[in-house]
């Protein structure tokens, strides 16, 4: 039987959750990772983790569209048994989103919509979902944002689902305590990626003004993220449960 723990991660051929995916393979965690739409890239980050020794598969998921859970949960316990010759997954990583900025007064329904389909119910579900093969002992990290502390104009709609996402880390953890589920947010700051049209990557006055009130003078990269995934999901962290982990370098204090 294989003996390596195997990890979930929705969103995982870019930005953060490749991020996530590839610092998992380095703690020797295999990896199953859904991708939206980008085959090639998935495909890439496959090879990447089976280069670093690990077992590694994607499969295509619209957090979205929860109509599709069940299908998906098919192809993943497939996936498991033929590729990873095994039942059930160790830890689920709830990294899949999008950004959208609007203000307040500006936000439409289907913004808002959209929003709470994939960072909101689409975790809901799709974590109910997939409870039954998460195996006794095992994990769950969901994706939060610093946003859902700090006020910055733009993102009612976006830190509305992820605050509802920190109070449903806290209930997870609760009732899958009998299980010895561990559930715990992370809350990313500011990051440089392709996230929201890679507007704190691209746009060089907000790039400065989030360093400026970031305590450690520079806003986060994928690699300051990912690592704190993966060490959740290791022994050395299996007394952290039902907690919120910003990792903003201090932003907004």
């Amino acid at each position: 039987m294989n003996k390596n723990k195997i990890a979930l991660v929705t969103g995982g051929s870019r930005g953060l959750g490749k991020n996530m995916v590839v610092s998992l393979a380095k703690k020797g965690i295999d990896v199953i990772f859904t991708y939206h739409s980008n085959e090639v890239e998935a495909k890439k980050v496959v090879t990447e983790i089976e280069q670093l020794g690990q077992k590694a598969a994607s499969i295509q998921l619209d957090t979205s569209k929860s109509n599709t859970f069940d299908t998906f949960k098919n192809s993943l316990v497939t996936v498991l048994k033929e590729n990873f010759q095994a039942e059930k997954i160790d830890f689920l990583i709830n990294n899949a989103g999008i950004g959208i900025h609007a203000s307040f007064e500006e936000t439409t329904e289907e913004q808002f919509d959209l929003l709470f389909n994939i960072h909101l119910k689409g975790v809901y579900f799709l974590s109910q979902k997939l409870v039954p093969i998460l195996q006794d002992g095992g994990g769950i990290v969901n994706v939060s944002t610093g946003l859902a502390r700090f006020t910055t104009p733009g993102y009612a709609a976006y830190a509305t689902m992820k605050g509802g996402i920190e109070v449903l880390t806290r209930y997870q953890a609760k009732e899958l305590g009998a299980r010895r589920i561990r559930v715990n947010t992370i809350a990313p700051g500011a990051i440089e990626t392709d996230f929201g049209g890679g507007v704190v990557r691209d746009n060089k006055d907000l790039n400065q003004f989030l360093s400026s009130v970031t305590a450690l003078g520079r806003v986060g990269l994928p690699d300051d993220i990912g690592g704190i995934v993966a060490f959740l999901c290791t022994d050395e962290a299996s007394w952290i449960n039902g907690q919120r982990i910003e990792i903003s370098g201090g932003m907004m204090l």
